[in-house]
């Protein structure tokens, strides 16, 4: 992105631009620079999940194309929770998302500049600042009487649940209080744009509305909006989700090695779009990776491109490299012994896994992992030369871990044929 208004053609080159409210207007205040954008993550986990990353990311170009970012976190909002079209959301006491805030907080700073001085240092902003001041007369008279009910009615999400179970008036009363963000923000800092995914359209043009009200000489100029496409896979299946839930920034509740084995194993059919979406790769790269991927697709090279680039943005680059090193051992390509205990762990977490409390056969491992459907068929693959333990072939049949094969004292790796992995654990 060589000037400031390249980021609109960034967006969407990109293919996640969905919705602006002018763009010619965006694209003239954006040349205007450096403008002042804002996004909201509400902490209604401890975490934030891959499905953030689309917004999160698109705050950094917006950085990098030389614009001041503005990341905040809903300690207010939080405890209210944004409409979901299903159903009524649980509220959580005070002190968990005030707990959550200040986690939110310490991921976001990994992915904006929040240090350097000069007109692009991001803010750090929290909602609760300036919403626990706010009576209910104040909500009422003040801010209530700009929002439309028919307008509040009509909205997507209102209408599906009315159409259910219904919504409370807590939630219903969600969109003033991000409408009040955009103001707030806006005579802070003279923020005068939102961005978000394509289902927060209706809450950001109320905002847009709730300025245009409440500050009608504009000093800041024009609010706009721009919303970026909600992510699918190409299953059918919601982008963000694996058997085991939600991927996790934090590593806790993700491990990297799981973050990394996400990206490893997008589908072909998704990969070229979450290049476009997540990766800060020059677009002649993307574009060559589109390629491989269509002429070579078993080689995986899109997908291993972005799950390094991503893990080492999100957890850093040491861990990455621990990651790609556990990768490459578990199928015979790197030392196993030579990973740390926390990292062979998390890989192995991964994989079919048995728990014994003394060392059996070789055998009666692979069966216990269910590599093998008996022993029987497992003493067939050792004599065949496809069983593996730690990497190292097994040649009898009759083979017995020794105390020195276990690594960290507790493992086994177990393999047959090139692909198929499972963990055995001494305890």
């Amino acid at each position: 992105m060589d000037n400031v208004t390249d980021i609109v053609d960034e967006l969407r080159w990109r293919g996640v631009l969905a919705q602006t409210t002018d763009e010619e207007a965006l694209r003239k205040a954006l040349a205007d620079g450096p403008l002042t954008l804002y996004c909201g993550f509400d902490p209604t986990a401890k975490s934030l999940h891959v499905g953030h990353l689309t917004q999160i990311l698109a705050l950094r170009r917006f950085q990098l194309a030389g614009h001041r970012p503005i990341a905040l976190v809903g300690g207010a909002t939080g405890l209210i929770g944004d409409p979901k079209p299903s159903a009524e959301r649980a509220l959580n006491d005070v002190e968990t998302v005030q707990e959550w805030v200040g986690a939110l907080r310490g991921q976001l700073s990994a992915f904006l500049d929040f240090d350097t001085p000069g007109p692009t240092q991001a803010v750090m902003a929290n909602n609760y600042e300036w919403t626990e001041s706010v009576s209910a007369l104040s909500l009422l008279r003040d801010y209530g009487k700009h929002f439309s009910v028919n307008q509040m009615l009509a909205r997507d999400t209102v209408k599906s649940r009315l159409d259910g179970e219904g919504m409370s008036y807590t939630e219903f009363s969600y969109v003033i209080l991000q409408s009040l963000d955009f103001l707030e923000l806006y005579k802070q800092y003279g923020c005068t744009l939102q961005i978000g995914g394509s289902d927060q359209w209706g809450n950001i043009t109320a905002g847009l509305d709730l300025i245009r009200r409440m500050q009608a000489n504009q000093p800041h100029g024009p609010a706009h909006a721009l919303t970026q496409v909600l992510l699918t896979k190409a299953d059918g299946t919601k982008f963000g989700k694996t058997e085991g839930g939600a991927v996790w920034l934090d590593p806790e509740l993700t491990t990297p090695y799981a973050f990394y084995q996400f990206w490893l194993n997008s589908d072909d059919r998704d990969i070229a779009r979450y290049l476009r979406t997540f990766s800060f790769k020059p677009r002649e790269e993307i574009e060559e990776l589109e390629r491989a991927t269509e002429e070579r697709p078993q080689a995986r090279a899109a997908q291993r491109a972005l799950a390094e680039e991503l893990t080492a943005l999100v957890h850093g680059a040491d861990q990455c490299a621990a990651v790609i090193a556990a990768s490459k051992a578990l199928f015979g390509q790197g030392d196993l012994d030579g990973l740390d205990e926390a990292t062979l762990a998390a890989a192995l977490s991964e994989l079919p896994k048995a728990q014994v409390s003394e060392l059996a056969p070789v055998a009666d491992l692979l069966a216990l992992v269910e590599l093998v459907p008996s022993k029987s068929a497992a003493r067939r693959t050792i004599k065949e030369g496809g069983a593996y333990l730690n990497n190292a072939k097994v040649t009898s049949e009759e083979a017995v871990p020794a105390a020195s094969d276990l690594i960290h004292g507790r493992w086994l790796v177990l393999r047959r044929g090139k692909r198929n992995l499972g963990a055995v654990e001494l305890v």
